[in-house]
C-alpha cells in the first residue's frame, strides 16, 4: 500500500476549489467540479495520509492512518450531516485529515484542517465523554501526571502554539478553586494548535517537513494522552 504513493503537494487548484466551493455551496456546483475535486484535492489527499503517516510513527509508532475516502479512512468527508444544523449547506468548505491512536472515533490525534486562507495543525483528543472526562480530571489532580501536563503544555505554549479545549468557567464540584491545575480542570478537551496562512509548502513535498515540524513539537501532548486514552483497536 504505501510504495504506490508519493506526495508532492497539492496544486494551487485545491485552494481555488474550496474557495469557490464556499461562495457555491450546491449539489449543481460540486457535481460539475467533482472531476477536479478528486484530482486536485483526493489524489494528493491520498497520498499525504500515507507518507504522514509513515513519518508520524517516528514519534507515535502506535498512529494508525488509512487512505481511503469512504469516511472509514484519515479522510473526512467532504459531505456535511446536515440533519440537526441550521445551515443547510451540504458540503465543508476544507479538508479534514486525521492520524489517531486506539480507536478512530474517540482516541487522541493529529489533525491536518486545510481551510482557505488558512491551515490548522492540531494535536490532542475532541471531546470527553462523561468517563474520560473524569479520567482526564483525575489525571490532571494527580500530582506526578497533572504537573507533567502542566509542563509540558507550558513549554510547548512558549514555542508559540495555542493551547485550547477550556470549556467550563468554574473549577468542577470536588476539586478547590485554587487548584494548582485549575484551569486544566476546566477543559472537556484539549489540544494544541499551530495556525496561520497557508503556507507556500502547501504546493510542493516541503509540507510533509512543514507539518512534520509542527506535530513533533506538540507530539508530547500525544504522548500523555496516549496513556490514558489510546485503548485498544484501530
Amino acid at each position: 500500500m504505501i510504495e504506490k504513493y508519493h506526495f508532492t503537494g497539492f496544486p494551487p487548484a485545491a485552494v481555488r476549489f474550496f474557495a469557490d466551493l464556499a461562495r457555491h455551496n450546491d449539489r449543481d456546483w460540486f457535481l460539475a467540479h467533482k472531476p477536479l475535486y478528486q484530482e486536485a484535492v483526493l489524489d494528493p489527499a491520498r497520498a499525504f495520509v500515507v507518507e504522514m503517516g509513515v513519518r508520524l510513527r517516528r514519534v507515535a509508532p502506535q498512529i494508525q492512518f488509512d487512505p481511503r475516502i469512504d469516511g472509514s479512512g484519515s479522510i473526512f468527508r467532504i459531505h456535511r450531516d446536515v440533519r440537526f444544523s441550521k445551515d443547510k449547506s451540504p458540503y465543508k468548505t476544507h479538508l479534514g485529515i486525521f492520524f489517531w491512536e486506539g480507536q478512530k472515533k474517540w482516541g487522541p490525534g493529529f489533525y491536518f484542517h486545510l481551510e482557505p486562507p488558512q491551515l490548522q495543525l492540531y494535536v490532542g483528543k475532541y471531546v470527553f465523554d462523561k468517563e474520560e472526562l473524569a479520567t482526564w480530571r483525575a489525571a490532571v489532580a494527580d500530582p506526578v501526571s497533572g504537573a507533567a501536563l502542566a509542563r509540558l503544555t507550558a513549554r510547548i505554549g512558549r514555542k508559540g502554539y495555542e493551547l485550547g479545549g477550556q470549556h467550563y468557567k468554574r473549577v468542577p464540584a470536588g476539586f478547590a478553586a485554587d487548584h494548582p491545575r485549575a484551569e486544566l480542570l476546566k477543559h472537556d478537551s484539549i489540544w494544541l494548535r499551530h495556525d496561520g496562512p497557508i503556507p507556500a509548502e502547501l504546493h510542493s513535498r516541503e509540507l510533509l517537513d512543514h507539518c512534520q515540524g509542527h506535530f513533533k513539537a506538540m507530539a508530547p501532548l500525544h504522548g500523555w494522552l496516549a496513556q490514558y486514552y489510546a485503548g485498544d483497536g484501530a
